[in-house]
């Protein structure tokens, strides 16, 4: 089975998880707003990839459900609170938790969200069976902790550092490191193979793997921003130039213009979201349609990519032989070369 499959014969089980430990109660209210983006459900690539990785190596799928299930949840209240943060429109095919109840409620309801992932990690590392829990909650921890360093970094950006021309391709490489490299691919993957008992040249391995891999990832998810359609790929066409983020299409564009478009491409990006207009926007489309933007950025998310599938070979020594490794494969293969 590929990865798409495989998440989906394990996305129930593991949302059941999550549902026990976001019961509705008093205040009934709150709790229903701190459970609808995980009612909502996501694409579950990360839990998917703890378990599938879990499991290639040996754990019981029984053991890896709950640590899933954190690793889920982590990403529905981090989401809740970066949608605040970049003021973003639509989440999972509906409106941002922020647009339907305001900045604080939505604030909170992530709040609560994270308190309950942290109780599942509690109860991980208390009634766990595997005996690499401990592990297991220190490197996700860890995973957490760069992962709102990078979320620091963008935001600086975001709001106030904001011109283009103070930004380069390492900035950009920079925070897709800690906040897709790290948080989607390799590192619920080290996640999975912790709980199985593997350390080492098995970590250092996923991360080879797993670092391209998770470029090509968000490189690609840059074009989709552009280019999917807003009811298949769940969020607003163009949001991240109307959010005013750094990506590589834009920067690119940004390099090969002129001077007077640099500085008409600052001014609006001095702008908050609310206050861009479609026809500035537009101009920013034009530029990255005259510099080809988008087909600088494909033929670098190919170079990862292919870095990715290098490293598999290279290491696949390392992975037993079987079904799970093979749907691994072909999760790495759908980093990059995704429609959604």
């Amino acid at each position: 089975m590929n990865f798409k499959e495989y998440v989906e014969a394990h996305r129930a089980e593991i949302f059941n998880k999550i549902d026990g430990y976001l019961r509705v109660k008093e205040p009934a209210k709150h709790y229903e707003i701190a459970r609808d983006y995980s009612v909502r459900q996501g694409s579950y690539r990360r839990p998917g990839l703890l378990m599938l990785t879990g499991q290639m190596f040996g754990a019981k799928r029984e053991d890896l459900l709950l640590p899933s299930a954190a690793m889920q949840m982590s990403e529905d209240w981090i989401l809740i609170h970066d949608d605040v943060e970049d003021d973003s429109e639509m989440r999972r095919g509906k409106p941002a938790l922020h647009r339907i109840y305001g900045n604080e409620i939505a604030i909170n309801a992530g709040d609560a969200v994270h308190l309950a992932m942290w109780r599942v990690l509690i109860d991980v590392l208390n009634g766990g069976k595997t005996g690499f829990e401990k592990a297991f909650v220190d490197k996700f921890y860890g995973i957490l902790e760069e992962t709102v360093e990078g979320q620091y970094v963008e935001t600086d950006f975001m709001y106030n550092v904001k011109a283009l021309s103070k930004a380069d391709e390492n900035l950009y490489y920079r925070i897709i490191k800690s906040k897709t490299c790290h948080y989607t691919v390799y590192g619920p993957m080290q996640l999975g193979a912790i709980l199985a008992g593997r350390g080492g040249d098995t970590m250092d391995a996923l991360k080879e793997i797993g670092y391209p891999a998770g470029i090509a990832f968000q490189i690609t998810d840059d074009i989709l921003d552009m280019t999917a359609d807003e009811k298949v790929f769940g969020k607003k066409r163009y949001g991240d130039l109307y959010e005013g983020k750094l990506t590589l299409i834009v920067l690119h564009a940004y390099q090969k213009s002129t001077a007077e478009e640099r500085k008409e491409v600052d001014r609006i990006y001095l702008k908050r979201r609310k206050d861009k207009t479609q026809e500035e926007i537009a101009y920013i489309v034009g530029l990255i349609e005259k510099y080809d933007g988008l087909g600088y950025a494909s033929e670098m998310a190919e170079r990862y990519g292919q870095m990715a599938k290098n490293a598999v070979e290279k290491y696949k020594h390392l992975f037993p032989e079987g079904e799970f490794t093979e749907t691994l494969l072909s999760a790495m293969k759908e980093m990059y070369v995704r429609k959604k």
